[in-house]
């Protein structure tokens, strides 16, 4: 199987494209060394998980948490036919912004114009990027999370998490945390396994914390500008 079509769907995967992480750079075999082992982290591959990752945008996980299951206790089920027909009253009283929720619409409208949210899984990696940051609003990092965790791609890199840049930081002993672009030229040397070492960065950036298990998902992007 080729490395463009393979996918990380449990955690004997996982943990094998750790080790040939490791394999390809010694540092990243450093960082595992003194990090928790990263755990198995899936999303739904439909409209349910990406608007999961667009509540997850600029705020803490516990928030993002709260917000998504009040949503999702409104309507029932987060499907599009709920979400399209459901009032906007229904997701400001969930805690929904109003940004989110032109995002939410902006989703609906693109499944309605053809968005096969399914589908995407067959597509490769930079074409699916592409068809989900067409749409207002689903920036590279809502993107790459999407991918990483729903499909389980190990080559989706969301550069403009704040723990990855922070991770990057404190782990080559960098003078200030890279932005997002500059976090993407570091993760070249990762490929085609760079979502796996963002995985690792994140139980890196915990266990320099002193709460290895306090990173339960990406941290978010670090501005708007990383968002849209």
């Amino acid at each position: 199987m080729s490395v463009s079509h393979l996918r990380i769907l449990s955690k004997a995967e996982l943990d094998a494209a750790l080790d040939e992480l490791c394999a390809l750079d010694s540092e990243m075999a450093r960082l595992r060394a003194v990090a928790a082992e990263p755990p198995l982290r899936t999303l739904s591959a439909d409209l349910a998980g990406l608007i999961w990752v667009v509540n997850s945008q600029m705020i803490s996980v516990a928030a993002a948490r709260a917000i998504h299951a009040r949503l999702e206790a409104a309507l029932g089920a987060i499907d599009h036919m709920r979400l399209s027909q459901a009032p906007d009253e229904l997701f400001r009283a969930a805690g929904v912004s109003r940004g989110k929720l032109r995002t939410i619409r902006a989703l609906c409208a693109a499944v309605d114009d053809g968005l096969d949210m399914a589908g995407l899984a067959g597509r490769d990696e930079e074409e699916a990027r592409a068809l989900l940051t067409a749409v207002p609003g689903i920036g590279p990092w809502t993107a790459d999370v999407f991918l990483l965790f729903a499909h389980g791609r190990p080559d989706a890199f969301p550069g403009g998490d704040v723990a990855v840049q922070a991770a990057l930081k404190q782990a080559f002993g960098l003078p200030a945390r890279p932005d997002r672009l500059a976090a993407e030229r570091m993760a070249e040397r990762w490929r085609p396994l760079r979502g796996v070492a963002a995985q690792l960065l994140w139980a890196y950036y915990g266990a320099m914390r002193g709460a290895p298990d306090a990173v339960a998902a990406p941290v978010r992007p670090a501005t708007v500008e990383e968002i849209l």
